[in-house]
């Protein structure tokens, strides 16, 4: 095993063990509760426009000296109607019914025991996903109201972005009362650390690849 890859696995294997820990407080959270922390987070993004924008821009500085142009310059970006985006979004999921406890199914037994088939959080989620910090946002939010942990594991050109963007959302979740270890994002920016993520057995319940075919052909 290379250097590279034991760093990776050495920093999923902590961020894995802090989610489950802050997994087991997500899945007892009300409605209520998950509701106010999404409203902490969207106005934590809202109130953190300059701080966002700066760390964008040494994303964006970065990817022009490595000779980025183009739509992929423009899917890194934050400008202010991105970033009104991020915060609506997660406002809209404050809106949206709570997912825990909804009843998939049902039925009675000859013997009148009445069974239910309910809907319950994951766990631990993890992302993987390309140079878009606006995925940040959204895939945390998603797993805040589904009361699930989430590693998150962003493009290496939007490391500094998400690192912002994680920074804010874990603050609004601690004001909230909810652990800041909620939202995880993986630092690493190799390759090692998308491939650790795949092999965090135990650590991770469920892992949503969301890129070429050649990362989907890994798992």
């Amino acid at each position: 095993m290379s250097e590279s890859l034991q760093q990776a696995r050495a920093e999923v294997t902590a961020l894995g063990r802090a989610a489950k820990s802050a997994a087991r407080t997500l899945a007892q959270l009300t409605t209520g509760a998950k509701n106010a922390a999404l409203a902490a987070m969207a106005d934590g993004l809202a109130a953190s426009r300059d701080k966002l924008l700066a760390a964008n821009q040494l994303d964006l500085d970065a990817a022009e000296a490595n000779g980025v142009t183009g739509s992929l310059l423009n899917r890194l970006a934050i400008n202010d109607k991105r970033l009104a985006g991020m915060v609506q979004g997660l406002r809209d999921l404050i809106a949206l019914p709570d997912p825990v406890g909804g009843v998939v199914d049902g039925w009675r037994r000859p013997n009148g025991l009445d069974i239910r088939r309910v809907r319950v959080p994951l766990g631990v989620v993890g992302i993987i996903y390309e140079s878009r910090p606006n995925v940040t946002a959204d895939a945390a939010g998603l797993c805040l109201k589904s009361g699930n942990a989430c590693i998150l594991r962003g493009g290496k050109e939007a490391i500094n972005s998400n690192l912002a963007i994680r920074e804010v959302l874990a603050a609004g979740c601690e004001s909230a009362g909810i652990p800041a270890e909620a939202i995880q994002l993986v630092t690493n920016i190799t390759r090692d650390s998308a491939l650790a993520l795949m092999q965090a057995e135990g650590l991770i319940d469920c892992l949503i690849p969301r890129g070429g075919r050649g990362l989907i052909q890994n798992l």
